[in-house]
């Protein structure tokens, strides 16, 4: 009997140090990631969460969310430290998040979702995205011309010193940032549009800047405009732009230049040079014009070049710009059609280092606004930018 008992206590001393030795696995709580078209309207989706074994105690995950090319607010609806709470026994928990949907085309979007912080467990896969899926008309319809004008990547006596092919997959940042919003007095000329980076693209080896008609943050229109500002600018050279124009009335696209100083100077007396810009009532016609400081009043001398038939937005023009210490030149396919002399002393803006940049407004005092012909959206397709120097 006393054999008994004491094989007994050696076998539960054994179990109790295997016990001591050996506690339960802490599990690990893990994201799973979610693909959704983004849809029409507002809807809600879950998001789950998996822990690699049971729990005897409750086991509570943390969550945010954070911004990536999806935007809080705009297509979905933020949370930070919301709590996911597994009870014991449980291995499996979701929660909510709410998308907003629009009829808008927009590419394929994204946003984080992270475990931020985990009470009895540990983190394991600790963030994940959700993807939602362009489901709206725009990008399958927009026609790329076939046809159209082009200009070489060389030219004798000059060196190629910067350009844009638009060939990647999403716009190159360190050339261009996107200027938001309506501006001052629409942007200083009474423009309809709100200017977001969602309304431009790339497609094919073309940037696209669309014009919609459709209502954001208090503006019956929206669209995109980008510039190199304290990113690329330059003095001197040839300009290269192959585009195909928008077109209707109260469209007006525009590929230009302002002088690197506006923002210690203001405008005119920084200067500004409109390689190309079209009023959409006259697709067939684009002007050339060079804007400055004459005496603190603004000055300003332009042309303008028509096509002998057809539009701008049926195949692809070039529209160049020559500058030297003597002059402006503007062409249109390699043919002149205004220039300036830049020479006289009061044209001193003009002997300074220029930005790009492209932008297509929706009305405002030129073009005037939108009516019942205009068909939206409009798009303005660029192939590339090439800058060129003298040797």
């Amino acid at each position: 009997m006393r054999m008994l008992i004491l094989l007994m206590l050696v076998l539960s001393l054994v179990n109790c140090t295997k016990t001591e030795n050996n506690p339960p696995a802490v599990p690990a709580v893990s994201i799973e990631g979610i693909t959704v078209e983004e849809g029409n309207s507002d809807r809600p989706v879950f998001i789950r969460l998996r822990l690699s074994t049971a729990s005897t105690n409750t086991v509570t995950a943390y969550i945010k969310t954070y911004d990536g090319s999806a935007k809080a607010n705009e297509d979905y609806k933020p949370i930070d430290q919301a709590p996911v709470v597994f009870s014991p026994g449980t291995l499996i928990n979701e929660f909510k998040l709410d998308l907003y949907g629009d009829e808008n085309y927009e590419p394929d979007e994204s946003f984080s979702v992270k475990i931020e912080s985990v009470e009895g467990a540990t983190i394991g896969t600790g963030e994940t995205s959700v993807v939602l899926l362009n489901d709206d008309a725009g990008g399958s319809d927009i026609v790329i011309p076939s046809t159209g004008y082009t200009t070489p990547e060389s030219y004798a006596g000059m060196q190629l010193i910067w350009q844009d092919e638009f060939s990647g997959a999403e716009l190159n940042p360190d050339y261009w940032t996107f200027e938001i919003g309506t501006g001052s007095n629409g942007w200083g000329n009474n423009e309809s549009q709100y200017y977001r980076k969602e309304n431009t693209t790339l497609y094919n080896g073309n940037l696209v800047i669309e014009a919609r008609k459709e209502v954001f943050s208090g503006s019956a229109y929206t669209s995109s405009r980008m510039i190199t500002k304290n990113k690329f600018d330059f003095k001197y050279g040839r300009v290269d732009i192959r585009a195909a124009l928008p077109y209707g009335q109260g469209i007006w696209p525009a590929l230009w230049m302002l002088g690197g100083n506006i923002s210690s100077v203001g405008w005119p007396a920084c200067g500004e040079v409109d390689i190309m810009e079209l009023i959409g009532h006259q697709p067939a016609t684009v002007y050339g014009t060079a804007h400055w400081s004459n005496a603190g009043q603004h000055a300003q001398y332009g042309g303008n070049k028509s096509l002998l038939s057809g539009t701008f937005n049926d195949a692809f023009h070039v529209f160049s710009l020559v500058w030297n210490a003597n002059q402006l030149q503007w062409l249109l396919d390699d043919q002149v059609y205004h220039s300036m002399d830049i020479t006289p002393a009061e044209l001193s803006e003009f002997h300074q280092n220029f930005f790009f940049i492209f932008n297509v407004a929706v009305g405002g005092l030129w073009p005037g606004y939108p009516d019942a012909t205009t068909v939206f959206p409009q798009r303005m397709i660029v192939d590339y930018i090439r800058v060129f120097q003298q040797n």
